[in-house]
């Protein structure tokens, strides 16, 4: 892979962990050579008390070669390469949460495995050597950042976090010393620098490599160091060329060919010392303020460790109540349980003992046993008054036994059904619980602003327009008619809105949004049912070739919206119409035809349109479509004209080259067809706010659909033999706008330097 800007990276034989390093740099420093010029250190406690501004957020150790993020924060050469391989691995072997094999700084934690899949689509492909992301997830922020088209070749590096860090590394040059890097082995000890060469010398290989008289003689050389920052800073777009100005939009410092014709272009720059007075001027007087305010300072850190005391106290307390509460829980379940099993067991003992006493009475219904061997021997009994006396009893008991036989029926269930404990209401309930907290606001879902297309687009708020929840969770899942409901998908969102993919075509889907500030949480919102389309949305713009009339309709740049403009040419060409007549349709279609399949795709038409036509028209039929003699909007073609009704039908039905229905005056009109309701006033419906067309090549039907309920509002037959195009009609002052994809936002970030 390409070195980092400012020449090849030095050797990590230097590098330690900033422990250790932390340990070092307590002891004085001593020996090691003298150190860089300019690079003394103030005091081992003063460095020290830097260390945690000096540590890579990515592996916890102190910073090697640090590159400065779009967003302003460091991360160390080594590690960005890391992290977007690391991501891209991950994703190759299905997102595991478990660290790369081959990249044992860099740990992948479970918050960063949902960015995955964006970062990866989003990647440009480079060579092998390059990871391909153009998104790089920044451990400071924990956002997706841009790298833009160079990637990690378009960063800056750091050199002056570079020094300081050399600074503190000087600290433990005692205990760790720089080696020459050109002493046969056993290698000596170095004892300078050249910041030319980048490379550590002893005394002998110093002189042997820059005699005198000779131009390396003339090297700038240091203290040992492994810090070989370059001379001049070099501009990573144009590497040839020296950065010599400060661009203010942007805040980084670019050469004179980013302001010429770069992507700077437009942008206000100011001359590198104008930036370095004004900005040195600036952190100055920050760093004076905040020295003036030590007493201050001090008095806030008394104040933090009282409120560190003061928590430890509160949440131990806090335990004990969340223990209380719970063993109070717990105590509610063992008597329920208890007593459920109480019952079950009373029941059993009573259905035993009535089984039981049913299989004592058949036993005696066998020969010489019970009941019928009682018999037998009271059919023994000569004496005729004593055996009637004793055979009446025995009779009615014979004839009960005998009964029996015939219909056998246990004495008790042996099924415990009715014994079953329904627990769903309560697992939902306890599933749910939470640290409720009344001054956190329950957010509301705002069916205005959310909608769904291609994707579903949520948005919600809180009645009191405050923030004060930290995070969001949105809840949602599919509504299934006559089954039981699926069950509910979770997803966790820092801003107020969301967007959902991969929901079922033509299903209803039920939204529910709380909030979160740390552990507490507030109740759930009311349920928002949203339907999606009846088909997969169909893409496509107005196109301004086929047919377009541009001296009528008016496109805008992007070809989403289209306008009717009744202007001069609509009066000059009054002068040719008929009496009775009104003048022709300007008829636009979609860019992008549809062969096979069904598909759906919606529209919004102005309230102040007079009269729009919408639909489909097949590809055999465009011309026919563009240059029609007829006039159909004329009276004597006019389907509810009442002029001969039945030569009209027979006219719509061979001559139309197309299917629209008819829009304006913010009316929906019912087209007139043997089906349709023969009252007129039934046949004009409220236009909505947004409307939908459904084709279906394959049952070869058209449908018009409410597109905010998703609910359709008239359905026809069509033709499509060919390949079916949308089309548009305009007359008079009109105007539609396509629907615009959702589409979800990554790679944002606050700039707050």
């Amino acid at each position: 892979p390409p070195p980092p800007l400012g020449g090849p990276p030095p050797s990590r034989r230097a590098g330690r962990r900033a422990a250790g390093l932390a340990a070092a740099a307590a002891e004085p420093a001593g020996g090691g050579g003298a150190g860089m010029e300019g690079d003394r250190l103030e005091s081992p406690v003063a460095i020290k008390g830097i260390e945690r501004e000096l540590i890579c957020p990515a592996c916890k150790e102190l910073f090697t070669h640090p590159l400065i993020l779009p967003c302003q924060h460091n991360v160390c050469h080594k590690c960005v390469k890391e992290i977007l391989f690391a991501f891209e691995d991950s994703f190759a072997d299905g997102g595991s949460e478990s660290s790369n094999p081959s990249s044992p700084r860099i740990k992948i934690s479970s918050s960063s495995m949902d960015r995955i899949d964006r970062i990866s689509r989003s990647g440009t492909k480079r060579n092998s050597l390059t990871p391909r992301s153009s998104l790089f997830p920044c451990p400071g922020c924990q956002r997706d950042i841009d790298l833009g088209e160079r990637g990690i070749n378009g960063l800056f590096r750091n050199f002056t976090l570079e020094t300081i860090v050399e600074r503190y590394r000087q600290a433990a040059r005692a205990a760790i010393a720089i080696m020459c890097d050109f002493c046969k082995p056993p290698p000596q000890e170095s004892t300078k620098s050249c910041m030319d060469c980048s490379a550590s010398y002893c005394n002998e290989c110093f002189k042997i490599h820059h005699p005198w008289g000779t131009v390396k003689a003339q090297h700038e050389y240091v203290g040992p160091t492994t810090n070989f920052r370059p001379k001049i800073l070099m501009c990573p777009e144009h590497e040839m060329e020296r950065v010599n100005m400060y661009c203010e939009i942007c805040r980084r410092p670019v050469c004179h060919l980013c302001k010429l014709g770069g992507c700077h272009a437009n942008h206000r720059v100011t001359t590198m010392s104008t930036a370095y007075k004004t900005l040195k001027e600036k952190l100055s007087k920050d760093i004076e303020y905040l020295i003036s305010k030590e007493s201050q300072v001090k008095a806030h850190i008394t104040q933090l460790d009282l409120l560190l005391k003061e928590t430890e106290c509160n949440s131990e307390r806090a335990k004990e109540e969340a223990s209380h509460s719970f063993d109070k829980l717990s105590h509610v379940l063992e008597e329920k349980k208890s007593a459920a099993l109480r019952a079950i067991e009373a029941s059993k003992n009573l259905r035993l003992e009535k089984l039981q006493m049913q299989a004592e009475e058949y036993q005696g219904l066998l020969e010489n046993n019970g009941l019928v061997g009682y018999a037998q021997e009271v059919l023994k009994e000569t004496d005729q008054s004593c055996f009637v006396q004793t055979a009446k009893q025995l009779h009615v008991r014979i004839q009960k036994a005998t009964e029996s036989l015939k219909s056998f029926r246990p004495a008790a269930e042996t099924t415990f059904e009715d014994f079953v404990v329904d627990i769903a209401k309560q697992e939902e309930i306890l599933g749910d619980l939470s640290f409720h907290s009344n001054g956190l606001e329950i957010p509301e879902i705002n069916e205005e602003q959310s909608r769904m297309y291609n994707k579903a687009l949520i948005s919600w708020e809180c009645p009191g327009k405050t923030d004060s929840a930290d995070t969001y969770v949105l809840e949602y899942r599919k509504l299934n008619r006559g089954e039981e409901s699926a069950m509910w998908q979770e997803t966790e969102v820092c801003s107020k809105s969301k967007v959902i993919s991969d929901l079922d075509d033509d299903s209803s889907y039920a939204f529910r949004v709380r909030g979160y500030k740390g552990s507490i949480c507030s109740p759930w919102s009311r349920e928002v049912i949203l339907r999606t389309p009846p088909a997969p949305v169909f893409s496509f713009l107005f196109d301004d070739k086929c047919g377009y009339n541009s001296e009528h309709l008016l496109l805008n740049p992007r070809r989403t919206s289209v306008e009717s403009r009744a202007g001069f040419p609509l009066l000059l060409g009054s002068e040719r119409m008929q009496v009775g007549c009104y003048t022709t349709l300007d008829y636009i279609i979609g860019d992008t035809g549809i062969a096979k399949g069904k598909h759906f795709w919606a529209f919004q038409v102005e309230a102040y349109s007079y009269l729009v036509k919408v639909g489909v028209v097949s590809s055999n039929k465009i011309q026919k479509l563009f240059h029609n003699t007829h006039d159909v909007t004329s009276p004597r073609y006019e389907q509810d004209s009442g002029h001969d009704s039945g030569s009209e039908d027979a006219f719509f039905d061979s001559a139309q080259p197309f299917t629209l229905v008819t829009l304006g005056m913010k009316k929906f009109f019912i087209p007139t067809t043997p089906a349709a309701p023969k009252d007129p006033a039934s046949r004009i419906l409220p236009l909505p706010s947004c409307l939908g067309i459904c084709l279906d090549c394959d049952k070869g039907k058209v449908g018009f659909y409410d597109a905010g309920r998703m609910k359709c509002l008239y359905e026809c037959e069509v033709d499509c033999s060919g390949i079916m195009y949308p089309a548009f009609a305009l007359m008079g002052g009109a105007a539609v706008h396509l629907e615009e994809a959702v589409t979800a936002k990554y790679g944002e970030y606050h700039d707050d330097i």
